[in-house]
């Protein structure tokens, strides 16, 4: 490394955040990135610590010492190269991916990890600033055509992929704009979409097609998927016309929570409050919109969603915000010796949490309960976990004497997503997996394919609710597998 003891010499420095008070009057990003020389001193705290764990720590596999290095030594254009070797968009990852990258690298075992996501958002920019990301169009054309279905991060991970080497490939997106949950599910204030509108004219520079607007399914979507869908198309029909077909749609199907009072005006998924303000941030005119501006917010799920909702809400000037978790309150600091180099459990507080939110946790719901058809409170009671010895699982219990009821006029129901909408399976003929996703191995030959013949599957689709970095990753993988089926070979990495 161009600094060895850099890791004795430096903290870590963490990236800046704009006032709460002061950023919860706008829906802008609030991030404050690091300076060039502040970046510097973070790729010189990277070890050499011979084994990388936070390359396999990351999906995509970043090169991360590499252009951690690059960064100390001032080569931020050889930086973006070995960045973008293996990850498409850097600059989503580098806002809105936890970083468990971050939790295997090896300083962090009993120090503060090199801030890596940090320093890979100052690559990006930086390189976006300079004009270094280029469309790079294929110099030979393949002849052969591409469907993509879904336009969120694997898709377009693998439309990029699949255009470069030179086939005719074109994504369909049921929404007005591509993105996917990129664009309608993660709020303005944690990526500016205006970012994702670059990339796209990158993609359409090395000759992607977007159609939006279009649902590709024969049967109707469920209650709480977005959609602006002024056409349908049938599967048969892609089938029909393109070589090869890639389902990327993603896992929308919200969780429901099956209690008295359900029915009531004011409990909604959290898609259904999410998607609307991001569209009215976008221009777009609503003929209805979710507004919580003086009333006391519920939010049922204790992950990324829930969080958004909470910060959603701030900016709506909600009276209170209570965000509820049925499992229980995870610890403040992780056991590293048994966790490290994987994920660990440990408490989380996002930046929607500093701005103003009440959380608890070991609480289940047990009934909402309205007047005239309208939500005005809810009845919620105190759990316990343990551990039943006869199946060796964590089994839950109420709590005897905790039931009370709380007042709630808006309910978000955050508790995560099952499996693709229907219908886009089913007019394949895609055969699933026990959770409703698409089945298809990563292991041995034919990776990602389905058992159709030619109609490939990845990202949440196949692996079911994940992370955009695993998005990623899933979208470059299916594309080489696309590739090597249409040429019998591919110079795709893997």
């Amino acid at each position: 490394m161009g600094k060895v003891t850099g890791f004795l010499e430096f903290e870590r420095q963490d990236e800046g955040y704009e006032a709460p008070e002061a950023r919860k009057r706008h829906y802008k990003e609030f991030v404050l990135a690091l300076s060039d020389d502040q970046a510097k001193v973070q790729g010189a705290r990277c070890m050499d610590c011979g084994i990388p764990f936070c390359n396999n720590g990351c999906p995509v596999n970043n090169i991360i010492p590499d252009w951690n290095d690059l960064v100390y030594k001032g080569n931020w254009e050889q930086a973006i190269g070995v960045l973008h070797s293996t990850n498409n968009f850097p600059e989503f990852t580098g806002r809105i991916c936890p970083a468990p990258c971050e939790a295997a690298c090896t300083l962090g075992i009993n120090a503060a990890p090199v801030g890596i996501k940090s320093i890979e958002h100052a690559i990006i920019d930086k390189a976006w600033e300079h004009d270094w990301v280029q469309p790079q169009p294929a110099p030979i054309k393949t002849g052969k055509k591409v469907a993509i279905v879904g336009s969120g991060p694997a898709g377009l991970a693998a439309a990029q992929q699949l255009a470069r080497v030179g086939h005719d490939v074109t994504v369909f997106e049921k929404s007005s704009r591509i993105g996917g949950l990129l664009r309608y599910g993660i709020p303005d204030f944690k990526l500016d979409k205006a970012i994702i509108d670059r990339r796209a004219k990158q993609l359409e520079a090395e000759g992607v097609v977007f159609k939006t607007s279009v649902y590709v399914g024969d049967a109707d979507l469920p209650k709480g998927i977005n959609t602006d869908a002024k056409e349908k198309v049938s599967p048969k029909k892609l089938l029909k016309e393109f070589d090869a077909v890639l389902i990327t749609a993603g896992s929308e199907v919200p969780r429901d929570l099956p209690v008295p009072g359900r029915e009531l005006e004011g409990v909604h998924f959290a898609l259904e409050f999410l998607i609307p303000q991001n569209k009215a941030n976008a221009g777009d005119k609503l003929k209805e919109q979710i507004k919580v501006a003086g009333k006391n917010v519920v939010v049922i799920g204790g992950g990324d969603t829930g969080s958004d909702c909470v910060g959603t809400s701030s900016r709506q000037e909600a009276a209170s915000i209570l965000q509820i978790e049925l499992m229980p309150k995870p610890p403040v600091q992780e056991n590293k010796p048994l966790t490290w180099p994987y994920w660990p459990n440990k408490l989380r507080t996002s930046s929607s949490h500093d701005e103003g939110c009440q959380r608890e946790w070991g609480v289940t719901t047990k009934e909402f309960k309205g007047e005239n058809g309208k939500l005005k409170s809810m009845v919620i009671a105190q759990v316990e976990w343990k551990r039943d010895e006869k199946i060796g699982q964590m089994k839950m219990s109420e709590v005897p004497g905790s039931e009370r009821e709380i007042p709630a006029e808006a309910v978000f129901l955050a508790m995560g997503f099952t499996n693709p909408v229907a219908g886009l399976l089913e007019g394949f003929g895609v055969e699933k997996d026990g959770r409703g996703n698409a089945k298809a191995t990563t292991d041995g030959t034919g990776c990602y394919a389905t058992n159709v013949s030619k109609v490939f599957a990845a990202g949440d689709t196949r692996r079911g609710q994940s992370l955009v970095v695993w998005a990623i990753r899933e979208g470059r993988q299916a594309a080489r597998e696309v590739d090597a089926f249409l040429m019998g070979d591919s110079v795709l990495p893997r």
